[in-house]
């Protein structure tokens, strides 16, 4: 009776694992046909707009909100606020498709017990909007479980390394040197707190000073910045831009420079500011100019440009999912499957993966490099955003995966980071 209930467990398994292969594959074969378009459904109507900016908040950052009014807020910010263009152009370089039924059937451990990964997708333990899966340039998974495919979601702070890639495309052009202190190429910061710090330091989020993200007290430098470009609570006398409130800005040091990593959006800011001072431009011109239009991209982005049209470089990126998973292929050696030109240089990912700051490296062998979060020895590198968005790219085994997700109420979603890297490497790399 022992050997029957094994068996019979067995089996269950096996009809299990063929149902969701079969599921996957009729996913698949949907995702084959790119010629026929999924039905459009609406975003929301004009009601649901209103009703949506009337539950933010009046006293407070607006985007401290969480649950289903995070999760639509997260597909919507364009109707909540300004934002500035990314143009594509020419013809679309279509993603190819080459689905892998393992990744379904990828077990994840949960507070519920084991779930296969498209279980535990389409499960309430998760949040998550969206999560495309690339390797060697083709799409090995697409699922949408709490999105439109079309929508265009913000990606947050995850917009960090699009300054730190166009500094770098100029560093190569021998017009900007990290070397050097950032006051040689924006004289304006020659008498403020930033006199003196590399540009490198800037990148790797080591400045020393005191001007970490900070969203508690509204005297600090960060929110005083926050409230300069428009993304903290405005209260009265708030600085009018970023521009001349950095300009003169007086943080503290809490280290000397390239010692310590310190996060903070000013520093991506600033870089964002050194591109407009090479160019003469706005960044978002710079941007299109310098990648957008040159990886086939599906749509159109934009940035959220709360004031004066000034794009938030350091965290206000909109577009849709395959695009940003466009973006991804640009760091690995598939990047030919949407851009003819080679944007990220091989040089510069050798430097990202291999000459780290030594001093930001952590203990678990992994640094930060160019407004990069996390880099390791496996080659995965991984921007993330507030409120669960990231960027997994690695050059070593020709991976990229984007996704994006929101917070619940009480902040009890199961982190998709994790499971998504465990069955990465479990699929790509350890095999």
């Amino acid at each position: 009776m022992k050997d029957c209930g094994i068996l019979d467990i067995m089996v269950i398994r096996l009809i299990k694992k063929v149902f969701l292969i079969g599921v996957f594959l009729s996913w698949s074969a949907g995702s084959l046909l790119a010629a026929e378009p999924k039905e459009f459904v609406s975003a929301s109507s004009w009601e649901e707009v209103q009703q949506r900016q009337r539950l933010l908040p009046t006293d407070d950052i607006w985007w401290t909100v969480t649950g289903k009014q995070m999760a639509w807020m997260h597909k919507n910010v364009h109707q909540l606020f300004p934002t500035v263009n990314v143009y594509r152009s020419g013809q679309v370089n279509e993603l190819k498709f080459r689905p892998n039924s393992e990744i379904a059937i990828f077990p994840v451990e949960t507070a519920s017990g084991e779930l296969s990964f498209a279980e535990f997708l389409a499960s309430d333990l998760t949040t998550t909007l969206g999560l495309l899966i690339l390797h060697e340039g083709k799409v090995v998974f697409e699922s949408y479980p709490r999105m439109e495919p079309h929508e265009k979601p913000i990606y947050w702070s995850v917009a960090k390394v699009m300054p730190s890639l166009l500094v770098r495309i100029f560093e190569e052009r021998g017009l900007i040197d990290s070397n050097n202190g950032i006051e040689q190429y924006i004289p304006e910061l020659s008498s403020s707190a930033f006199a003196g710090i590399t540009v490198r330091n800037i990148l790797d989020m080591a400045t020393g000073l005191d001007c970490q993200d900070e969203y508690e007290n509204r005297q600090s430098c960060y929110y005083q910045y926050s409230m300069a470009i428009g993304d903290g609570f405005r209260e009265e006398g708030a600085p009018d831009n970023p521009y001349d409130f950095l300009s003169t800005l007086k943080a503290a040091k809490h280290n000397d420079q390239g010692q310590q990593f310190s996060y903070s959006g000013v520093n991506t800011f600033i870089l964002g500011w050194l591109i407009e001072k090479i160019t003469g431009e706005p960044f978002q011109d710079t941007f299109t100019r310098e990648v957008w239009r040159h990886i086939g991209a599906e749509s159109d982005a934009s940035f959220l440009a709360y004031r004066y049209g000034i794009p938030l470089t350091h965290g206000g990126f909109l577009s849709n999912m395959r695009d940003m998973a466009r973006f991804g292929l640009l760091f690995t050696p598939s990047y030919s499957a949407v851009s003819d030109n080679r944007i990220v240089s091989q040089e510069f990912i050798e430097l990202l993966l291999d000459e780290p700051n030594l001093n930001l490296i952590r203990d678990d062998g992994s640094h930060n490099s160019y407004q990069w979060d996390y880099i390791d020895e496996d080659g995965f590198m991984i921007k993330g955003g507030w409120g669960g968005q990231a960027l997994v790219v690695n050059p070593r085994y020709d991976l990229v995966a984007v996704y994006t997700s929101y917070f619940k109420e009480d902040y009890s979603q199961q982190n998709l980071r994790q499971s998504l890297l465990n069955l990465l490497r479990n699929l790509y790399v350890e095999n």
